[in-house]
C-alpha cells in the first residue's frame, strides 16, 4: 500500500505512517491477503479497543493513534544554502527543521555544523513560535572586537606585551563553572531578573560569572588590526585590538534547559529526530516567559 493510501486511510505522516508500514510488512509475511490488511488497519483506525492493550506491531500502531499525530508542512519551507562542502548532517537538519509547522524560512551559512536540532550556522524563521534548542544553549553567546588606544610599540614590548597578558589573567576566568570571588559590577545587574524563575534562581551565580568566559571555544586574546579607511570611524593604520568570545555562562544554559523541556512537553508528537526542534508559542505564557529571559540573557552576554 502507498503512503497516499495510508493517508485515506486516516493515518498521518511521521511515527505512525512508519509503525503502519512495518505491520503492514508483517501481515503480508503472515500471508494475509490486501483486503485483509486493509480492514486490519482500517479497525486500527477506528480505534477498536482490542489492539490498544496489545504489545505488537497492531498495539504499537493503536498507541501512536491515540496520541497527537506530527503533521509536517505538505511542502518544505525553503531555504538557501551558503557555501558548499557542508556537514552533510548539518544539511539533514535543517531539512529536518524545515517541515516543521511552524518553520516560515530558512538559510544554512558556509561554517555551518550539526548542532541541538538546528546547525550551528542555521537560520530559521517561524510564526509566532520560539524554538529554545534554535536559539541554542550559550544564548546569545558573541563575539567583540575592542580597538585599544594604545600604540604597536607598546604591544611589541615585553613589558607591554606582559601587562596585556597579566590584564586577561585578572579581568576573565577560563573553564567549567569559573567564577569570580569579587564579583564584578555591571548594569545589566539592574534589569528585571524576574522575569522568569530561572534567571530570578540564578542571579548570584550569574554575578559571580560575569566577565568570565568559561569554557568551550570562548577565548580573549590580542593582536593588530589594520583599517584601510576611516569608514569606522578610525584614521587609517594599525591599531592594537582585543577580540573576545562569551556568551551567557550557566544561567543561559539553565534558561535554554528548562524551556526546551516544556517545549518538548508541549509537543509529544514530535518524533526523536526533531525532539530538540520542540517549540513554544508566543501566545503562550511559557513562550513569553522564556522570550523575557532569552532577551535578558542578551544583555548578560553582552555584558561578559
Amino acid at each position: 500500500m502507498k503512503t497516499s493510501d495510508l493517508k485515506k486511510l486516516g493515518i498521518p505522516l511521521g511515527e505512525p505512517m512508519l509503525a503502519a508500514k512495518e505491520l503492514i510488512h508483517v501481515r503480508f509475511k503472515a500471508r494475509d491477503t490486501p483486503e485483509e490488511v486493509k480492514a486490519r488497519l482500517l479497525r486500527i483506525v477506528k480505534k477498536d479497543e482490542i489492539f490498544v492493550s496489545r504489545d505488537d506491531h497492531d498495539g504499537r500502531l493503536a498507541s501512536l493513534l491515540i496520541q497527537p499525530a506530527f503533521i509536517p508542512r505538505e511542502e518544505p519551507a525553503p531555504y538557501h544554502q551558503w557555501g558548499e562542502d557542508l556537514d552533510e548532517m548539518s544539511i539533514r537538519q535543517m531539512e529536518n527543521a524545515c517541515q516543521l509547522p511552524v518553520s516560515v524560512q530558512g538559510a544554512l551559512m558556509p561554517d555551518a555544523h550539526v548542532g541541538y536540532g538546528l546547525p550551528i550556522g542555521g537560520v530559521l524563521a517561524t510564526e509566532n513560535a520560539v524554538i529554545p534548542y534554535a536559539v541554542g544553549v550559550d544564548i546569545a553567546c558573541r563575539m567583540k572586537l575592542s580597538v585599544l588606544d594604545i600604540t604597536l610599540r607598546t604591544l611589541n614590548e615585553d613589558r607591554g606585551h606582559g601587562r596585556l597578558t597579566d590584564a586577561i589573567n585578572t579581568e576573565t576566568r577560563f573553564g567549567i563553572g569559573a567564577s569570580f570571588k569579587d564579583k564584578r559590577n555591571h548594569a545589566v545587574l539592574d534589569e528585571d531578573w524576574s522575569v522568569s524563575p530561572i534567571t530570578r534562581n540564578n542571579k548570584d551565580k550569574a554575578w559571580k560569572q560575569l566577565g568570565t568566559s568559561g569554557s568551550g571555544n570562548h577565548f580573549v586574546e590580542f593582536g593588530e588590526i589594520e583599517f584601510k579607511d576611516d569608514s569606522l570611524g578610525l584614521a587609517p593604520g594599525t591599531y592594537v585590538a582585543l577580540l573576545s568570545h562569551s556568551g551567557s555562562r550557566g544561567t543561559g544554559a539553565n534558561v535554554a534547559s528548562h524551556y526546551s523541556k516544556l517545549a518538548q512537553a508541549a509537543h509529544p508528537e514530535l518524533p526523536q529526530e526533531l525532539r530538540h526542534l520542540a517549540w513554544l508559542d508566543m501566545d503562550s505564557e511559557a513562550g513569553q516567559e522564556y522570550w523575557a529571559a532569552m532577551e535578558l540573557m542578551g544583555l548578560y552576554a553582552a555584558a561578559n
